[in-house]
């Protein structure tokens, strides 16, 4: 394993987002059954996204790779094959941890060439996943965003949150600190099943009541939608009243994406727990990592009216807008989505 021949000063071509760093150790504890941290000394904090992207940020900060979260729809997974570890269990056991990445952070907010742009944390992993607790890496990637005078967002399905949510409200009062957080189911054993180490779906609620109520405008990334499992209207219908009711501000809808080795290792899921919905999602998938068009343009058909209805449109589609042009849709796809 690459792990081996890593030192302080060892270029680290396995690691990507980090030009160089140093492997410091290798920890278990009885605290997190099952799971091992490796614990690195930084060089870079600062992630430059790809000039190409589509995404509204153009930096990002992950202080660990993998996530004791288990999504089994997370699209992150593949990321863990560039360290010689695999995109399933290792992904979920197996916490790479950047403890100086707060002091490093701060270093490179300092730089004349550093333009205080938008920095986004919880894009690849989550930032408050349980490792969070015990290394406590944000209160100081907060600190160093909010006196260089970044403006940042966080995006969360762990309720440790709330431990820095004061710290966050004073962040807010120097710096623009947006807060989103991802819930996209309520029943209780799918939850068990797609994403078995993330905080309950009530406890999320219960952030978001709280992120509320402490003055934050709360998006929620509804995502992703799992077809022929959360997709049901009662089932959408009944999550955006109980958000809506929490206080969120606003809600972003996706469909699940399944990319590389996150699709193999959903699929063996869905095998287990769903086999009769397999044929489905092949045909579903048959064009690679993004859902069938035709199915895309039926869920946003169907959650568009919840959304307004709820008031959880996002500010820039509250107003009215032109109907996209009708596609086609042969009659045996259309039985798909029933």
């Amino acid at each position: 394993m690459r792990w081996q021949n890593q030192t302080l000063d060892a270029d680290d071509g396995a690691l990507p987002g980090l030009d160089r760093a140093g492997f410091a150790r290798t920890v278990q504890t009885p605290e997190f059954d099952g799971i091992t941290f490796h614990e690195v000394l930084c060089k870079s904090a600062l992630n430059k996204v790809p000039d190409e992207s589509t995404l509204p940020f153009r930096w990002t900060v992950n202080p660990m790779r993998g996530c004791s979260h288990a999504c089994r729809y997370c699209f992150a997974r593949g990321s863990h094959e560039y360290l010689d570890l695999d995109a399933g269990t290792d992904f979920d056991t197996q916490i790479v941890v950047k403890t100086n990445i707060a002091a490093v952070l701060r270093r490179e907010l300092t730089r004349r060439s550093w333009h205080r742009e938008q920095v986004a944390l919880g894009t690849n992993t989550d930032p408050y996943q349980r490792a969070e607790g015990r290394y406590r890496l944000m209160p100081g990637i907060i600190r160093a965003l909010t006196d260089s005078g970044t403006p940042f967002s966080l995006l969360t399905k762990g309720t440790l949150l709330h431990r820095d949510l004061p710290l966050l409200t004073l962040a807010a009062r120097e710096v623009p600190v947006h807060i989103g957080i991802s819930l996209a189911l309520l029943e209780p054993e799918l939850h068990r099943g797609l994403e078995p180490g993330t905080p309950s779906p009530r406890a999320r609620l219960d952030l978001v009541r709280a992120c509320s109520d402490a003055g934050f405008a709360v998006n929620i990334m509804v995502a992703p939608v799992i077809p022929y499992l959360t997709d049901g209207r009662s089932q959408l219908d009944e999550l955006f009243g109980e958000l809506a009711a929490a206080g969120a501000a606003s809600a972003v809808v996706l469909p699940l994406h399944l990319r590389g080795s996150t699709r193999d290792w959903f699929l063996g899921w869905l095998a287990e727990h769903h086999p009769a919905l397999l044929r489905r999602y092949r045909q579903l998938y048959r064009r690679g990592a993004v859902v069938a068009p035709e199915y895309a343009g039926w869920l946003r058909e169907r959650i568009d009216p919840l959304l307004e209805q709820h008031g959880l449109l996002p500010e820039r589609e509250a107003e009215p807008r032109a109907p996209l042009p009708a596609e086609p849709r042969p009659a045996p796809q259309l039985e798909l989505f029933a």
